[in-house]
């Protein structure tokens, strides 16, 4: 987790932070786009849509529509609200595909019951535990969030919300009142075991309780740390860049399900897809 002094809700309230110049600095950043492309896919991805129709989403903190440029390359229709307006002033000029909403998610979501089948948004509920003035209450302004959402999202959809909490107070108190809301799910951490890699996406389901999918890089942890008892060998989990290690299960899954993407044929996964094997005699 980030440290205090260089967080970016400690400098000030979001309308204000991302004013324009910052708006157009943050769209510009090759490595913020390049991230913020990545966690969009990671989101839409634990959303579990279904793979024969177009979905209508909601990117909550849609900023200048980066994240809403992955939902559209998916063939998904999506409405944007964002709190800052020079953020979506640039997602007015970038011609994104989606419709776009200036509104405090704090405030709710202001859409009628069911609108929506499913939600994402990335790096933007942390800002609700800031009392930027004196009006505000932090678990009062998340449980209006989560309530209303729980309320525009159909039933059995879910809405994945990647956040960077500043620590675990903070992560217990969004939780807590996505669940007050009636919500179901919890934490998904992928790669855990990395501190530039490690991501925190809060799965909810609307309606009956699922199960909640697996981290990414958990196993590939796992594995190598049982393989860590039998060997001498220093092993590493996963590279510079904090994605899985060459030839690892979650490597082998990732290349499998790009292919397929590329049109490509691709053997079924198993319960032996990326198993080691035994050694020769």
């Amino acid at each position: 987790m980030a440290g205090s002094g260089r967080r970016p809700e400690h400098r000030g309230p979001p309308e204000l932070f991302y004013d324009e110049a910052e708006a157009r600095k943050y769209t510009q950043n090759s490595r913020v786009v390049d991230i913020q492309s990545q966690m969009s896919e990671r989101a839409v991805e634990l959303l579990g849509l279904p793979e024969d129709r177009p979905c209508l989403l909601l990117d909550v903190g849609c900023g200048s529509g980066l994240s809403g440029d992955y939902i559209s390359e998916e063939g998904h229709y999506w409405i944007g609200m964002d709190i800052s307006s020079a953020m979506l002033d640039v997602a007015m000029e970038r011609e994104v595909e989606g419709d776009l909403i200036l509104a405090d998610m704090g405030h709710g979501i202001p859409f009628r019951p069911g609108t929506f089948d499913g939600c994402i948004s990335i790096s933007a509920v942390q800002w609700l535990c800031n009392a930027d003035k004196k009006s505000h209450s932090p678990p009062k302004r998340l449980y209006r969030f989560f309530s209303t959402l729980y309320t525009a999202l159909a039933r059995g959809s879910r809405a994945v919300l990647q956040l960077y909490p500043e620590n675990s107070e903070q992560l217990e108190l969004i939780t807590a009142q996505a669940m007050r809301a009636g919500f179901t799910g919890g934490m998904v951490v992928d790669y855990p075991n990395s501190a530039k890699a490690k991501k925190f996406f809060l799965c909810l389901f609307v309606g009956a309780s699922g199960t909640l999918p697996k981290g990414l890089g958990a196993e590939c942890a796992d594995e190598e740390t049982h393989q860590a008892k039998f060997t001498n060998e220093r092993t590493r989990f996963r590279n510079a860049k904090g994605k899985p290690v060459k030839k690892c299960r979650d490597w082998i899954l990732e290349k499998k399900e790009r292919r397929r993407r590329q049109g490509k044929e691709v053997r079924a996964d198993t319960k032996y897809t990326g198993r080691k094997r035994r050694p020769h005699f």
